[in-house]
């Protein structure tokens, strides 16, 4: 093989490799921007007044806001979670994670907030969905 070949077809890789991780980061930077428009003006007031109706009847959640999130403390239980997250590690999508005690082990649970949808797609309906199939391994008790 001629050493001109194997550097043409090297600095064709190096290209699409650079346009690639170009059009990933331009993807990840419009996801960032539509999941935070998603936790302010959807996802937000749901979990507040979801938070709300579970502490009218007895389950005391607290709402926590970390950097890019939200998060359902239990006051009982420190291992008692339920969170919503942007993950990034495939194709942006808004997840939903529960983390609950179970004796001595913790069981996480993972899925998105509504499957095969875009982050801008996700209504509070999905929202509410999730919470109330989430909030089930805690009343379960």
């Amino acid at each position: 093989m001629e050493v001109s070949e194997v550097r043409k077809r090297l600095l064709q890789t190096l290209a699409r490799a650079k346009q690639e991780a170009g059009e990933r980061r331009a993807r990840l930077d419009l996801a960032a921007r539509q999941y935070e428009r998603f936790l302010e003006l959807v996802a937000g007031p749901v979990v507040r007044q979801f938070a709300g109706a579970m502490k009218a009847e007895g389950y005391a959640f607290t709402l926590a806001t970390p950097p890019g999130g939200l998060r359902l403390e239990s006051e009982r239980s420190r291992e008692d979670v339920i969170e919503i997250e942007l993950d990034t590690a495939g194709a942006p999508v808004a997840m939903g994670r529960t983390r609950h005690g179970r004796g001595q082990r913790v069981v996480t649970t993972e899925r998105p907030i509504r499957e095969g949808a875009a982050i801008a797609d996700l209504t509070e309906e999905d929202v509410l969905a999730f919470l109330l199939e989430a909030v089930v391994p805690f009343v379960e008790r």
